[in-house]
Parts: structure tokens; C-alpha cells; sequence
């Protein structure tokens, strides 16, 4: 019974759907009409079934929409990840053609010669300060050397290789160089002690000293030249007296080696003595009556 049910059901359908289709591609004035009634009878009152199909179809168009903006979100992040990297190379070589510019722009005696070196490794550690310079002894290095960068003092070489180098830098603890505070002209030493601000002690008087006074070589003992830039004077936490270093440690990455070279000796006295001036008139007429 029921599959006969189902049949008639069935059979009816078809007949209307055959029946709509016909009815839809009948082309006349009069069945045309006939549509428009119907649809304005039948569509307010299936308003309701068509909402659901309208949303589901609205929610997919926002699906699809999602999608592609996620997709476009991705390709956003890997072009910004791309221009990260160049923005890092970019930084880093404007970096190093600062600090090349800067150390052509370093301004030496004119008996002070220089080599620079890239620096290879930085030992830094708790208990040594140092770094490791790709040029030696066949480049014209010399142990005890005084090393800068584009700003200032950095080191002195404390060990010469062929072709490598080591600088000791101004903050190891074995580091110990004579200095000039302007403008108050105090000598004093500067010893590192394992930290960024060494320190200046021996001072002359040290009232005299005011933060931000200029510190710069000495030359005293001969190892380093004169007015090489070392810092400016700052206060420690204890009331200590410290350098704040002009030299960047964090970014070293080439380092000027100097060469200084002797000055001239006169080997006596002789060459800067002239020959004897011939006699006043006077003295020779005295001499002269002198004889008679």
C-alpha cells in the first residue's frame, strides 16, 4: 500500500514539475500573464523557505571570501617575513658603511700611521676582555699597539701572529693606560675592570673632574700617541669616578691598528749651532788698541 502511495506521490510531482516547465517556456501573451499571477500569488507565500537558501548561500559566498583574505594574509606574511630579512641586510650594511666612513674620518698626528683589520672573534668573557684581528706581523703589527675604532680608543695589541692579531681591550682588568682630562688638564690612570665604565684613579685631584670632562691619551710611558679619544668622565654607582667609553664594544667590527713613527734624532749638538758671527766694528777698533 504504501509503495503505491508512494508512487502516486511520485508521479504527481513529475506531472507538476512537467507541467511548470511547460507552462514556463510556453511563449504567449496569455500564458505570460499567467505566470505573472502565479508568481505573485505563490512567492510571498514561499518567502519563507527561500530565507534558509538564502543565507546558506550568503554563508558560503562569506566562506570563500574568508578563505581568500586567509590566503592573502599568509602571502602578506611571507612577503613581510622576505622584507624583514632585507631590512636586517640593509641595517647592517649602513652599519658597517657608517663605521667605515667614521674611520676615514678619524683624525690622527700626521707620524701616526694605521692598518685596519676586521675583527674575527671577541673572547669576551667574565674574566678576559679581548678580540682576534685578521692581520699580523706581515701587515706591519706590533705588539703593544694601540687600536681604535671610528670614534676611539679601543685596546692596545697584546699578541702578534703572522696574519691575526690580539687587542686587549680598555675594559679587560689587565689594562692599564695613562690619561689626560680636559679641560682640566688632571692626569690619571684608567684601569678596566671587567665592565663598560673603567675606571680613572691616581688622579692629581680629583675636584676637579666633572661629568662629561673629555679624556683622551696622555702619551706618557710612550706606548700610546697623545689626544687619542678615549670617553667622557661619569660617576659610578658608589661615588667612583668612570669612563664612559667613546668606542662602541658592542659593534666592533673593524679596528684601526696605528704605526707610530719615530721622530727624527739630531745626532749632536753641532748641526743646530751656526757659524760664528764676524765681530762688531766696534769691538774690532777696541781689539786693535788692544795690540798697540
Amino acid at each position: 500500500m504504501w509503495r503505491a502511495v508512494r508512487r502516486v506521490v511520485l508521479m504527481g510531482f513529475c506531472l507538476v514539475f512537467i507541467a511548470i516547465f511547460v507552462l514556463w517556456r510556453i511563449d504567449n501573451p496569455r500564458v505570460e500573464a499567467l505566470r505573472l499571477s502565479l508568481m505573485d500569488k505563490l512567492l510571498p507565500s514561499f518567502e519563507w523557505t527561500l530565507n534558509p537558501i538564502t543565507s546558506a548561500s550568503r554563508m558560503i559566498a562569506d566562506f570563500e571570501e574568508l578563505d581568500r583574505v586567509y590566503e592573502q594574509n599568509r602571502e602578506l606574511r611571507r612577503e613581510l617575513q622576505r622584507m624583514k630579512g632585507w631590512r636586517e641586510a640593509a641595517l647592517q650594511l649602513e652599519e658597517k658603511n657608517a663605521r667605515l666612513r667614521a674611520l676615514n674620518n678619524v683624525r690622527l698626528s700626521p707620524r701616526v700611521s694605521f692598518i685596519s683589520g676586521e675583527v674575527l672573534t671577541d673572547s669576551g668573557s667574565p674574566f678576559r676582555q679581548s678580540a682576534l684581528l685578521n692581520i699580523g706581523r706581515i701587515d706591519g703589527v706590533q705588539d703593544g699597539s694601540a687600536t681604535v675604532d671610528g670614534l676611539g680608543l679601543v685596546g692596545r695589541v697584546s699578541g702578534v701572529g703572522d696574519r691575526t692579531a690580539r687587542v686587549i681591550l680598555l675594559t679587560d682588568i689587565n689594562s692599564r693606560v695613562p690619561v689626560l682630562v680636559q679641560p682640566a688638564g688632571q692626569r690619571a690612570l684608567l684601569t678596566g675592570d671587567n665592565t663598560n665604565a673603567p675606571l680613572l684613579e691616581f688622579i692629581e685631584d680629583p675636584e676637579q673632574l666633572r661629568p662629561g670632562d673629555r679624556v683622551v691619551t696622555s702619551g706618557d710611558g710612550g706606548i700610546f700617541p697623545s689626544d687619542l679619544l678615549v670617553g667622557t668622565v661619569a660617576t659610578g654607582p658608589q661615588g667612583r669616578l668612570r669612563v664612559r667609553l667613546a668606542a662602541e664594544y658592542k659593534r666592533l667590527e673593524f679596528i684601526r691598528v696605528l704605526r707610530q713613527t719615530p721622530g727624527e734624532t739630531i745626532p749632536g749638538t753641532g748641526d743646530l749651532i751656526g757659524p760664528p758671527l764676524p765681530p762688531l766694528p766696534a769691538e774690532t777698533a777696541l781689539q786693535e788698541g788692544t795690540r798697540d
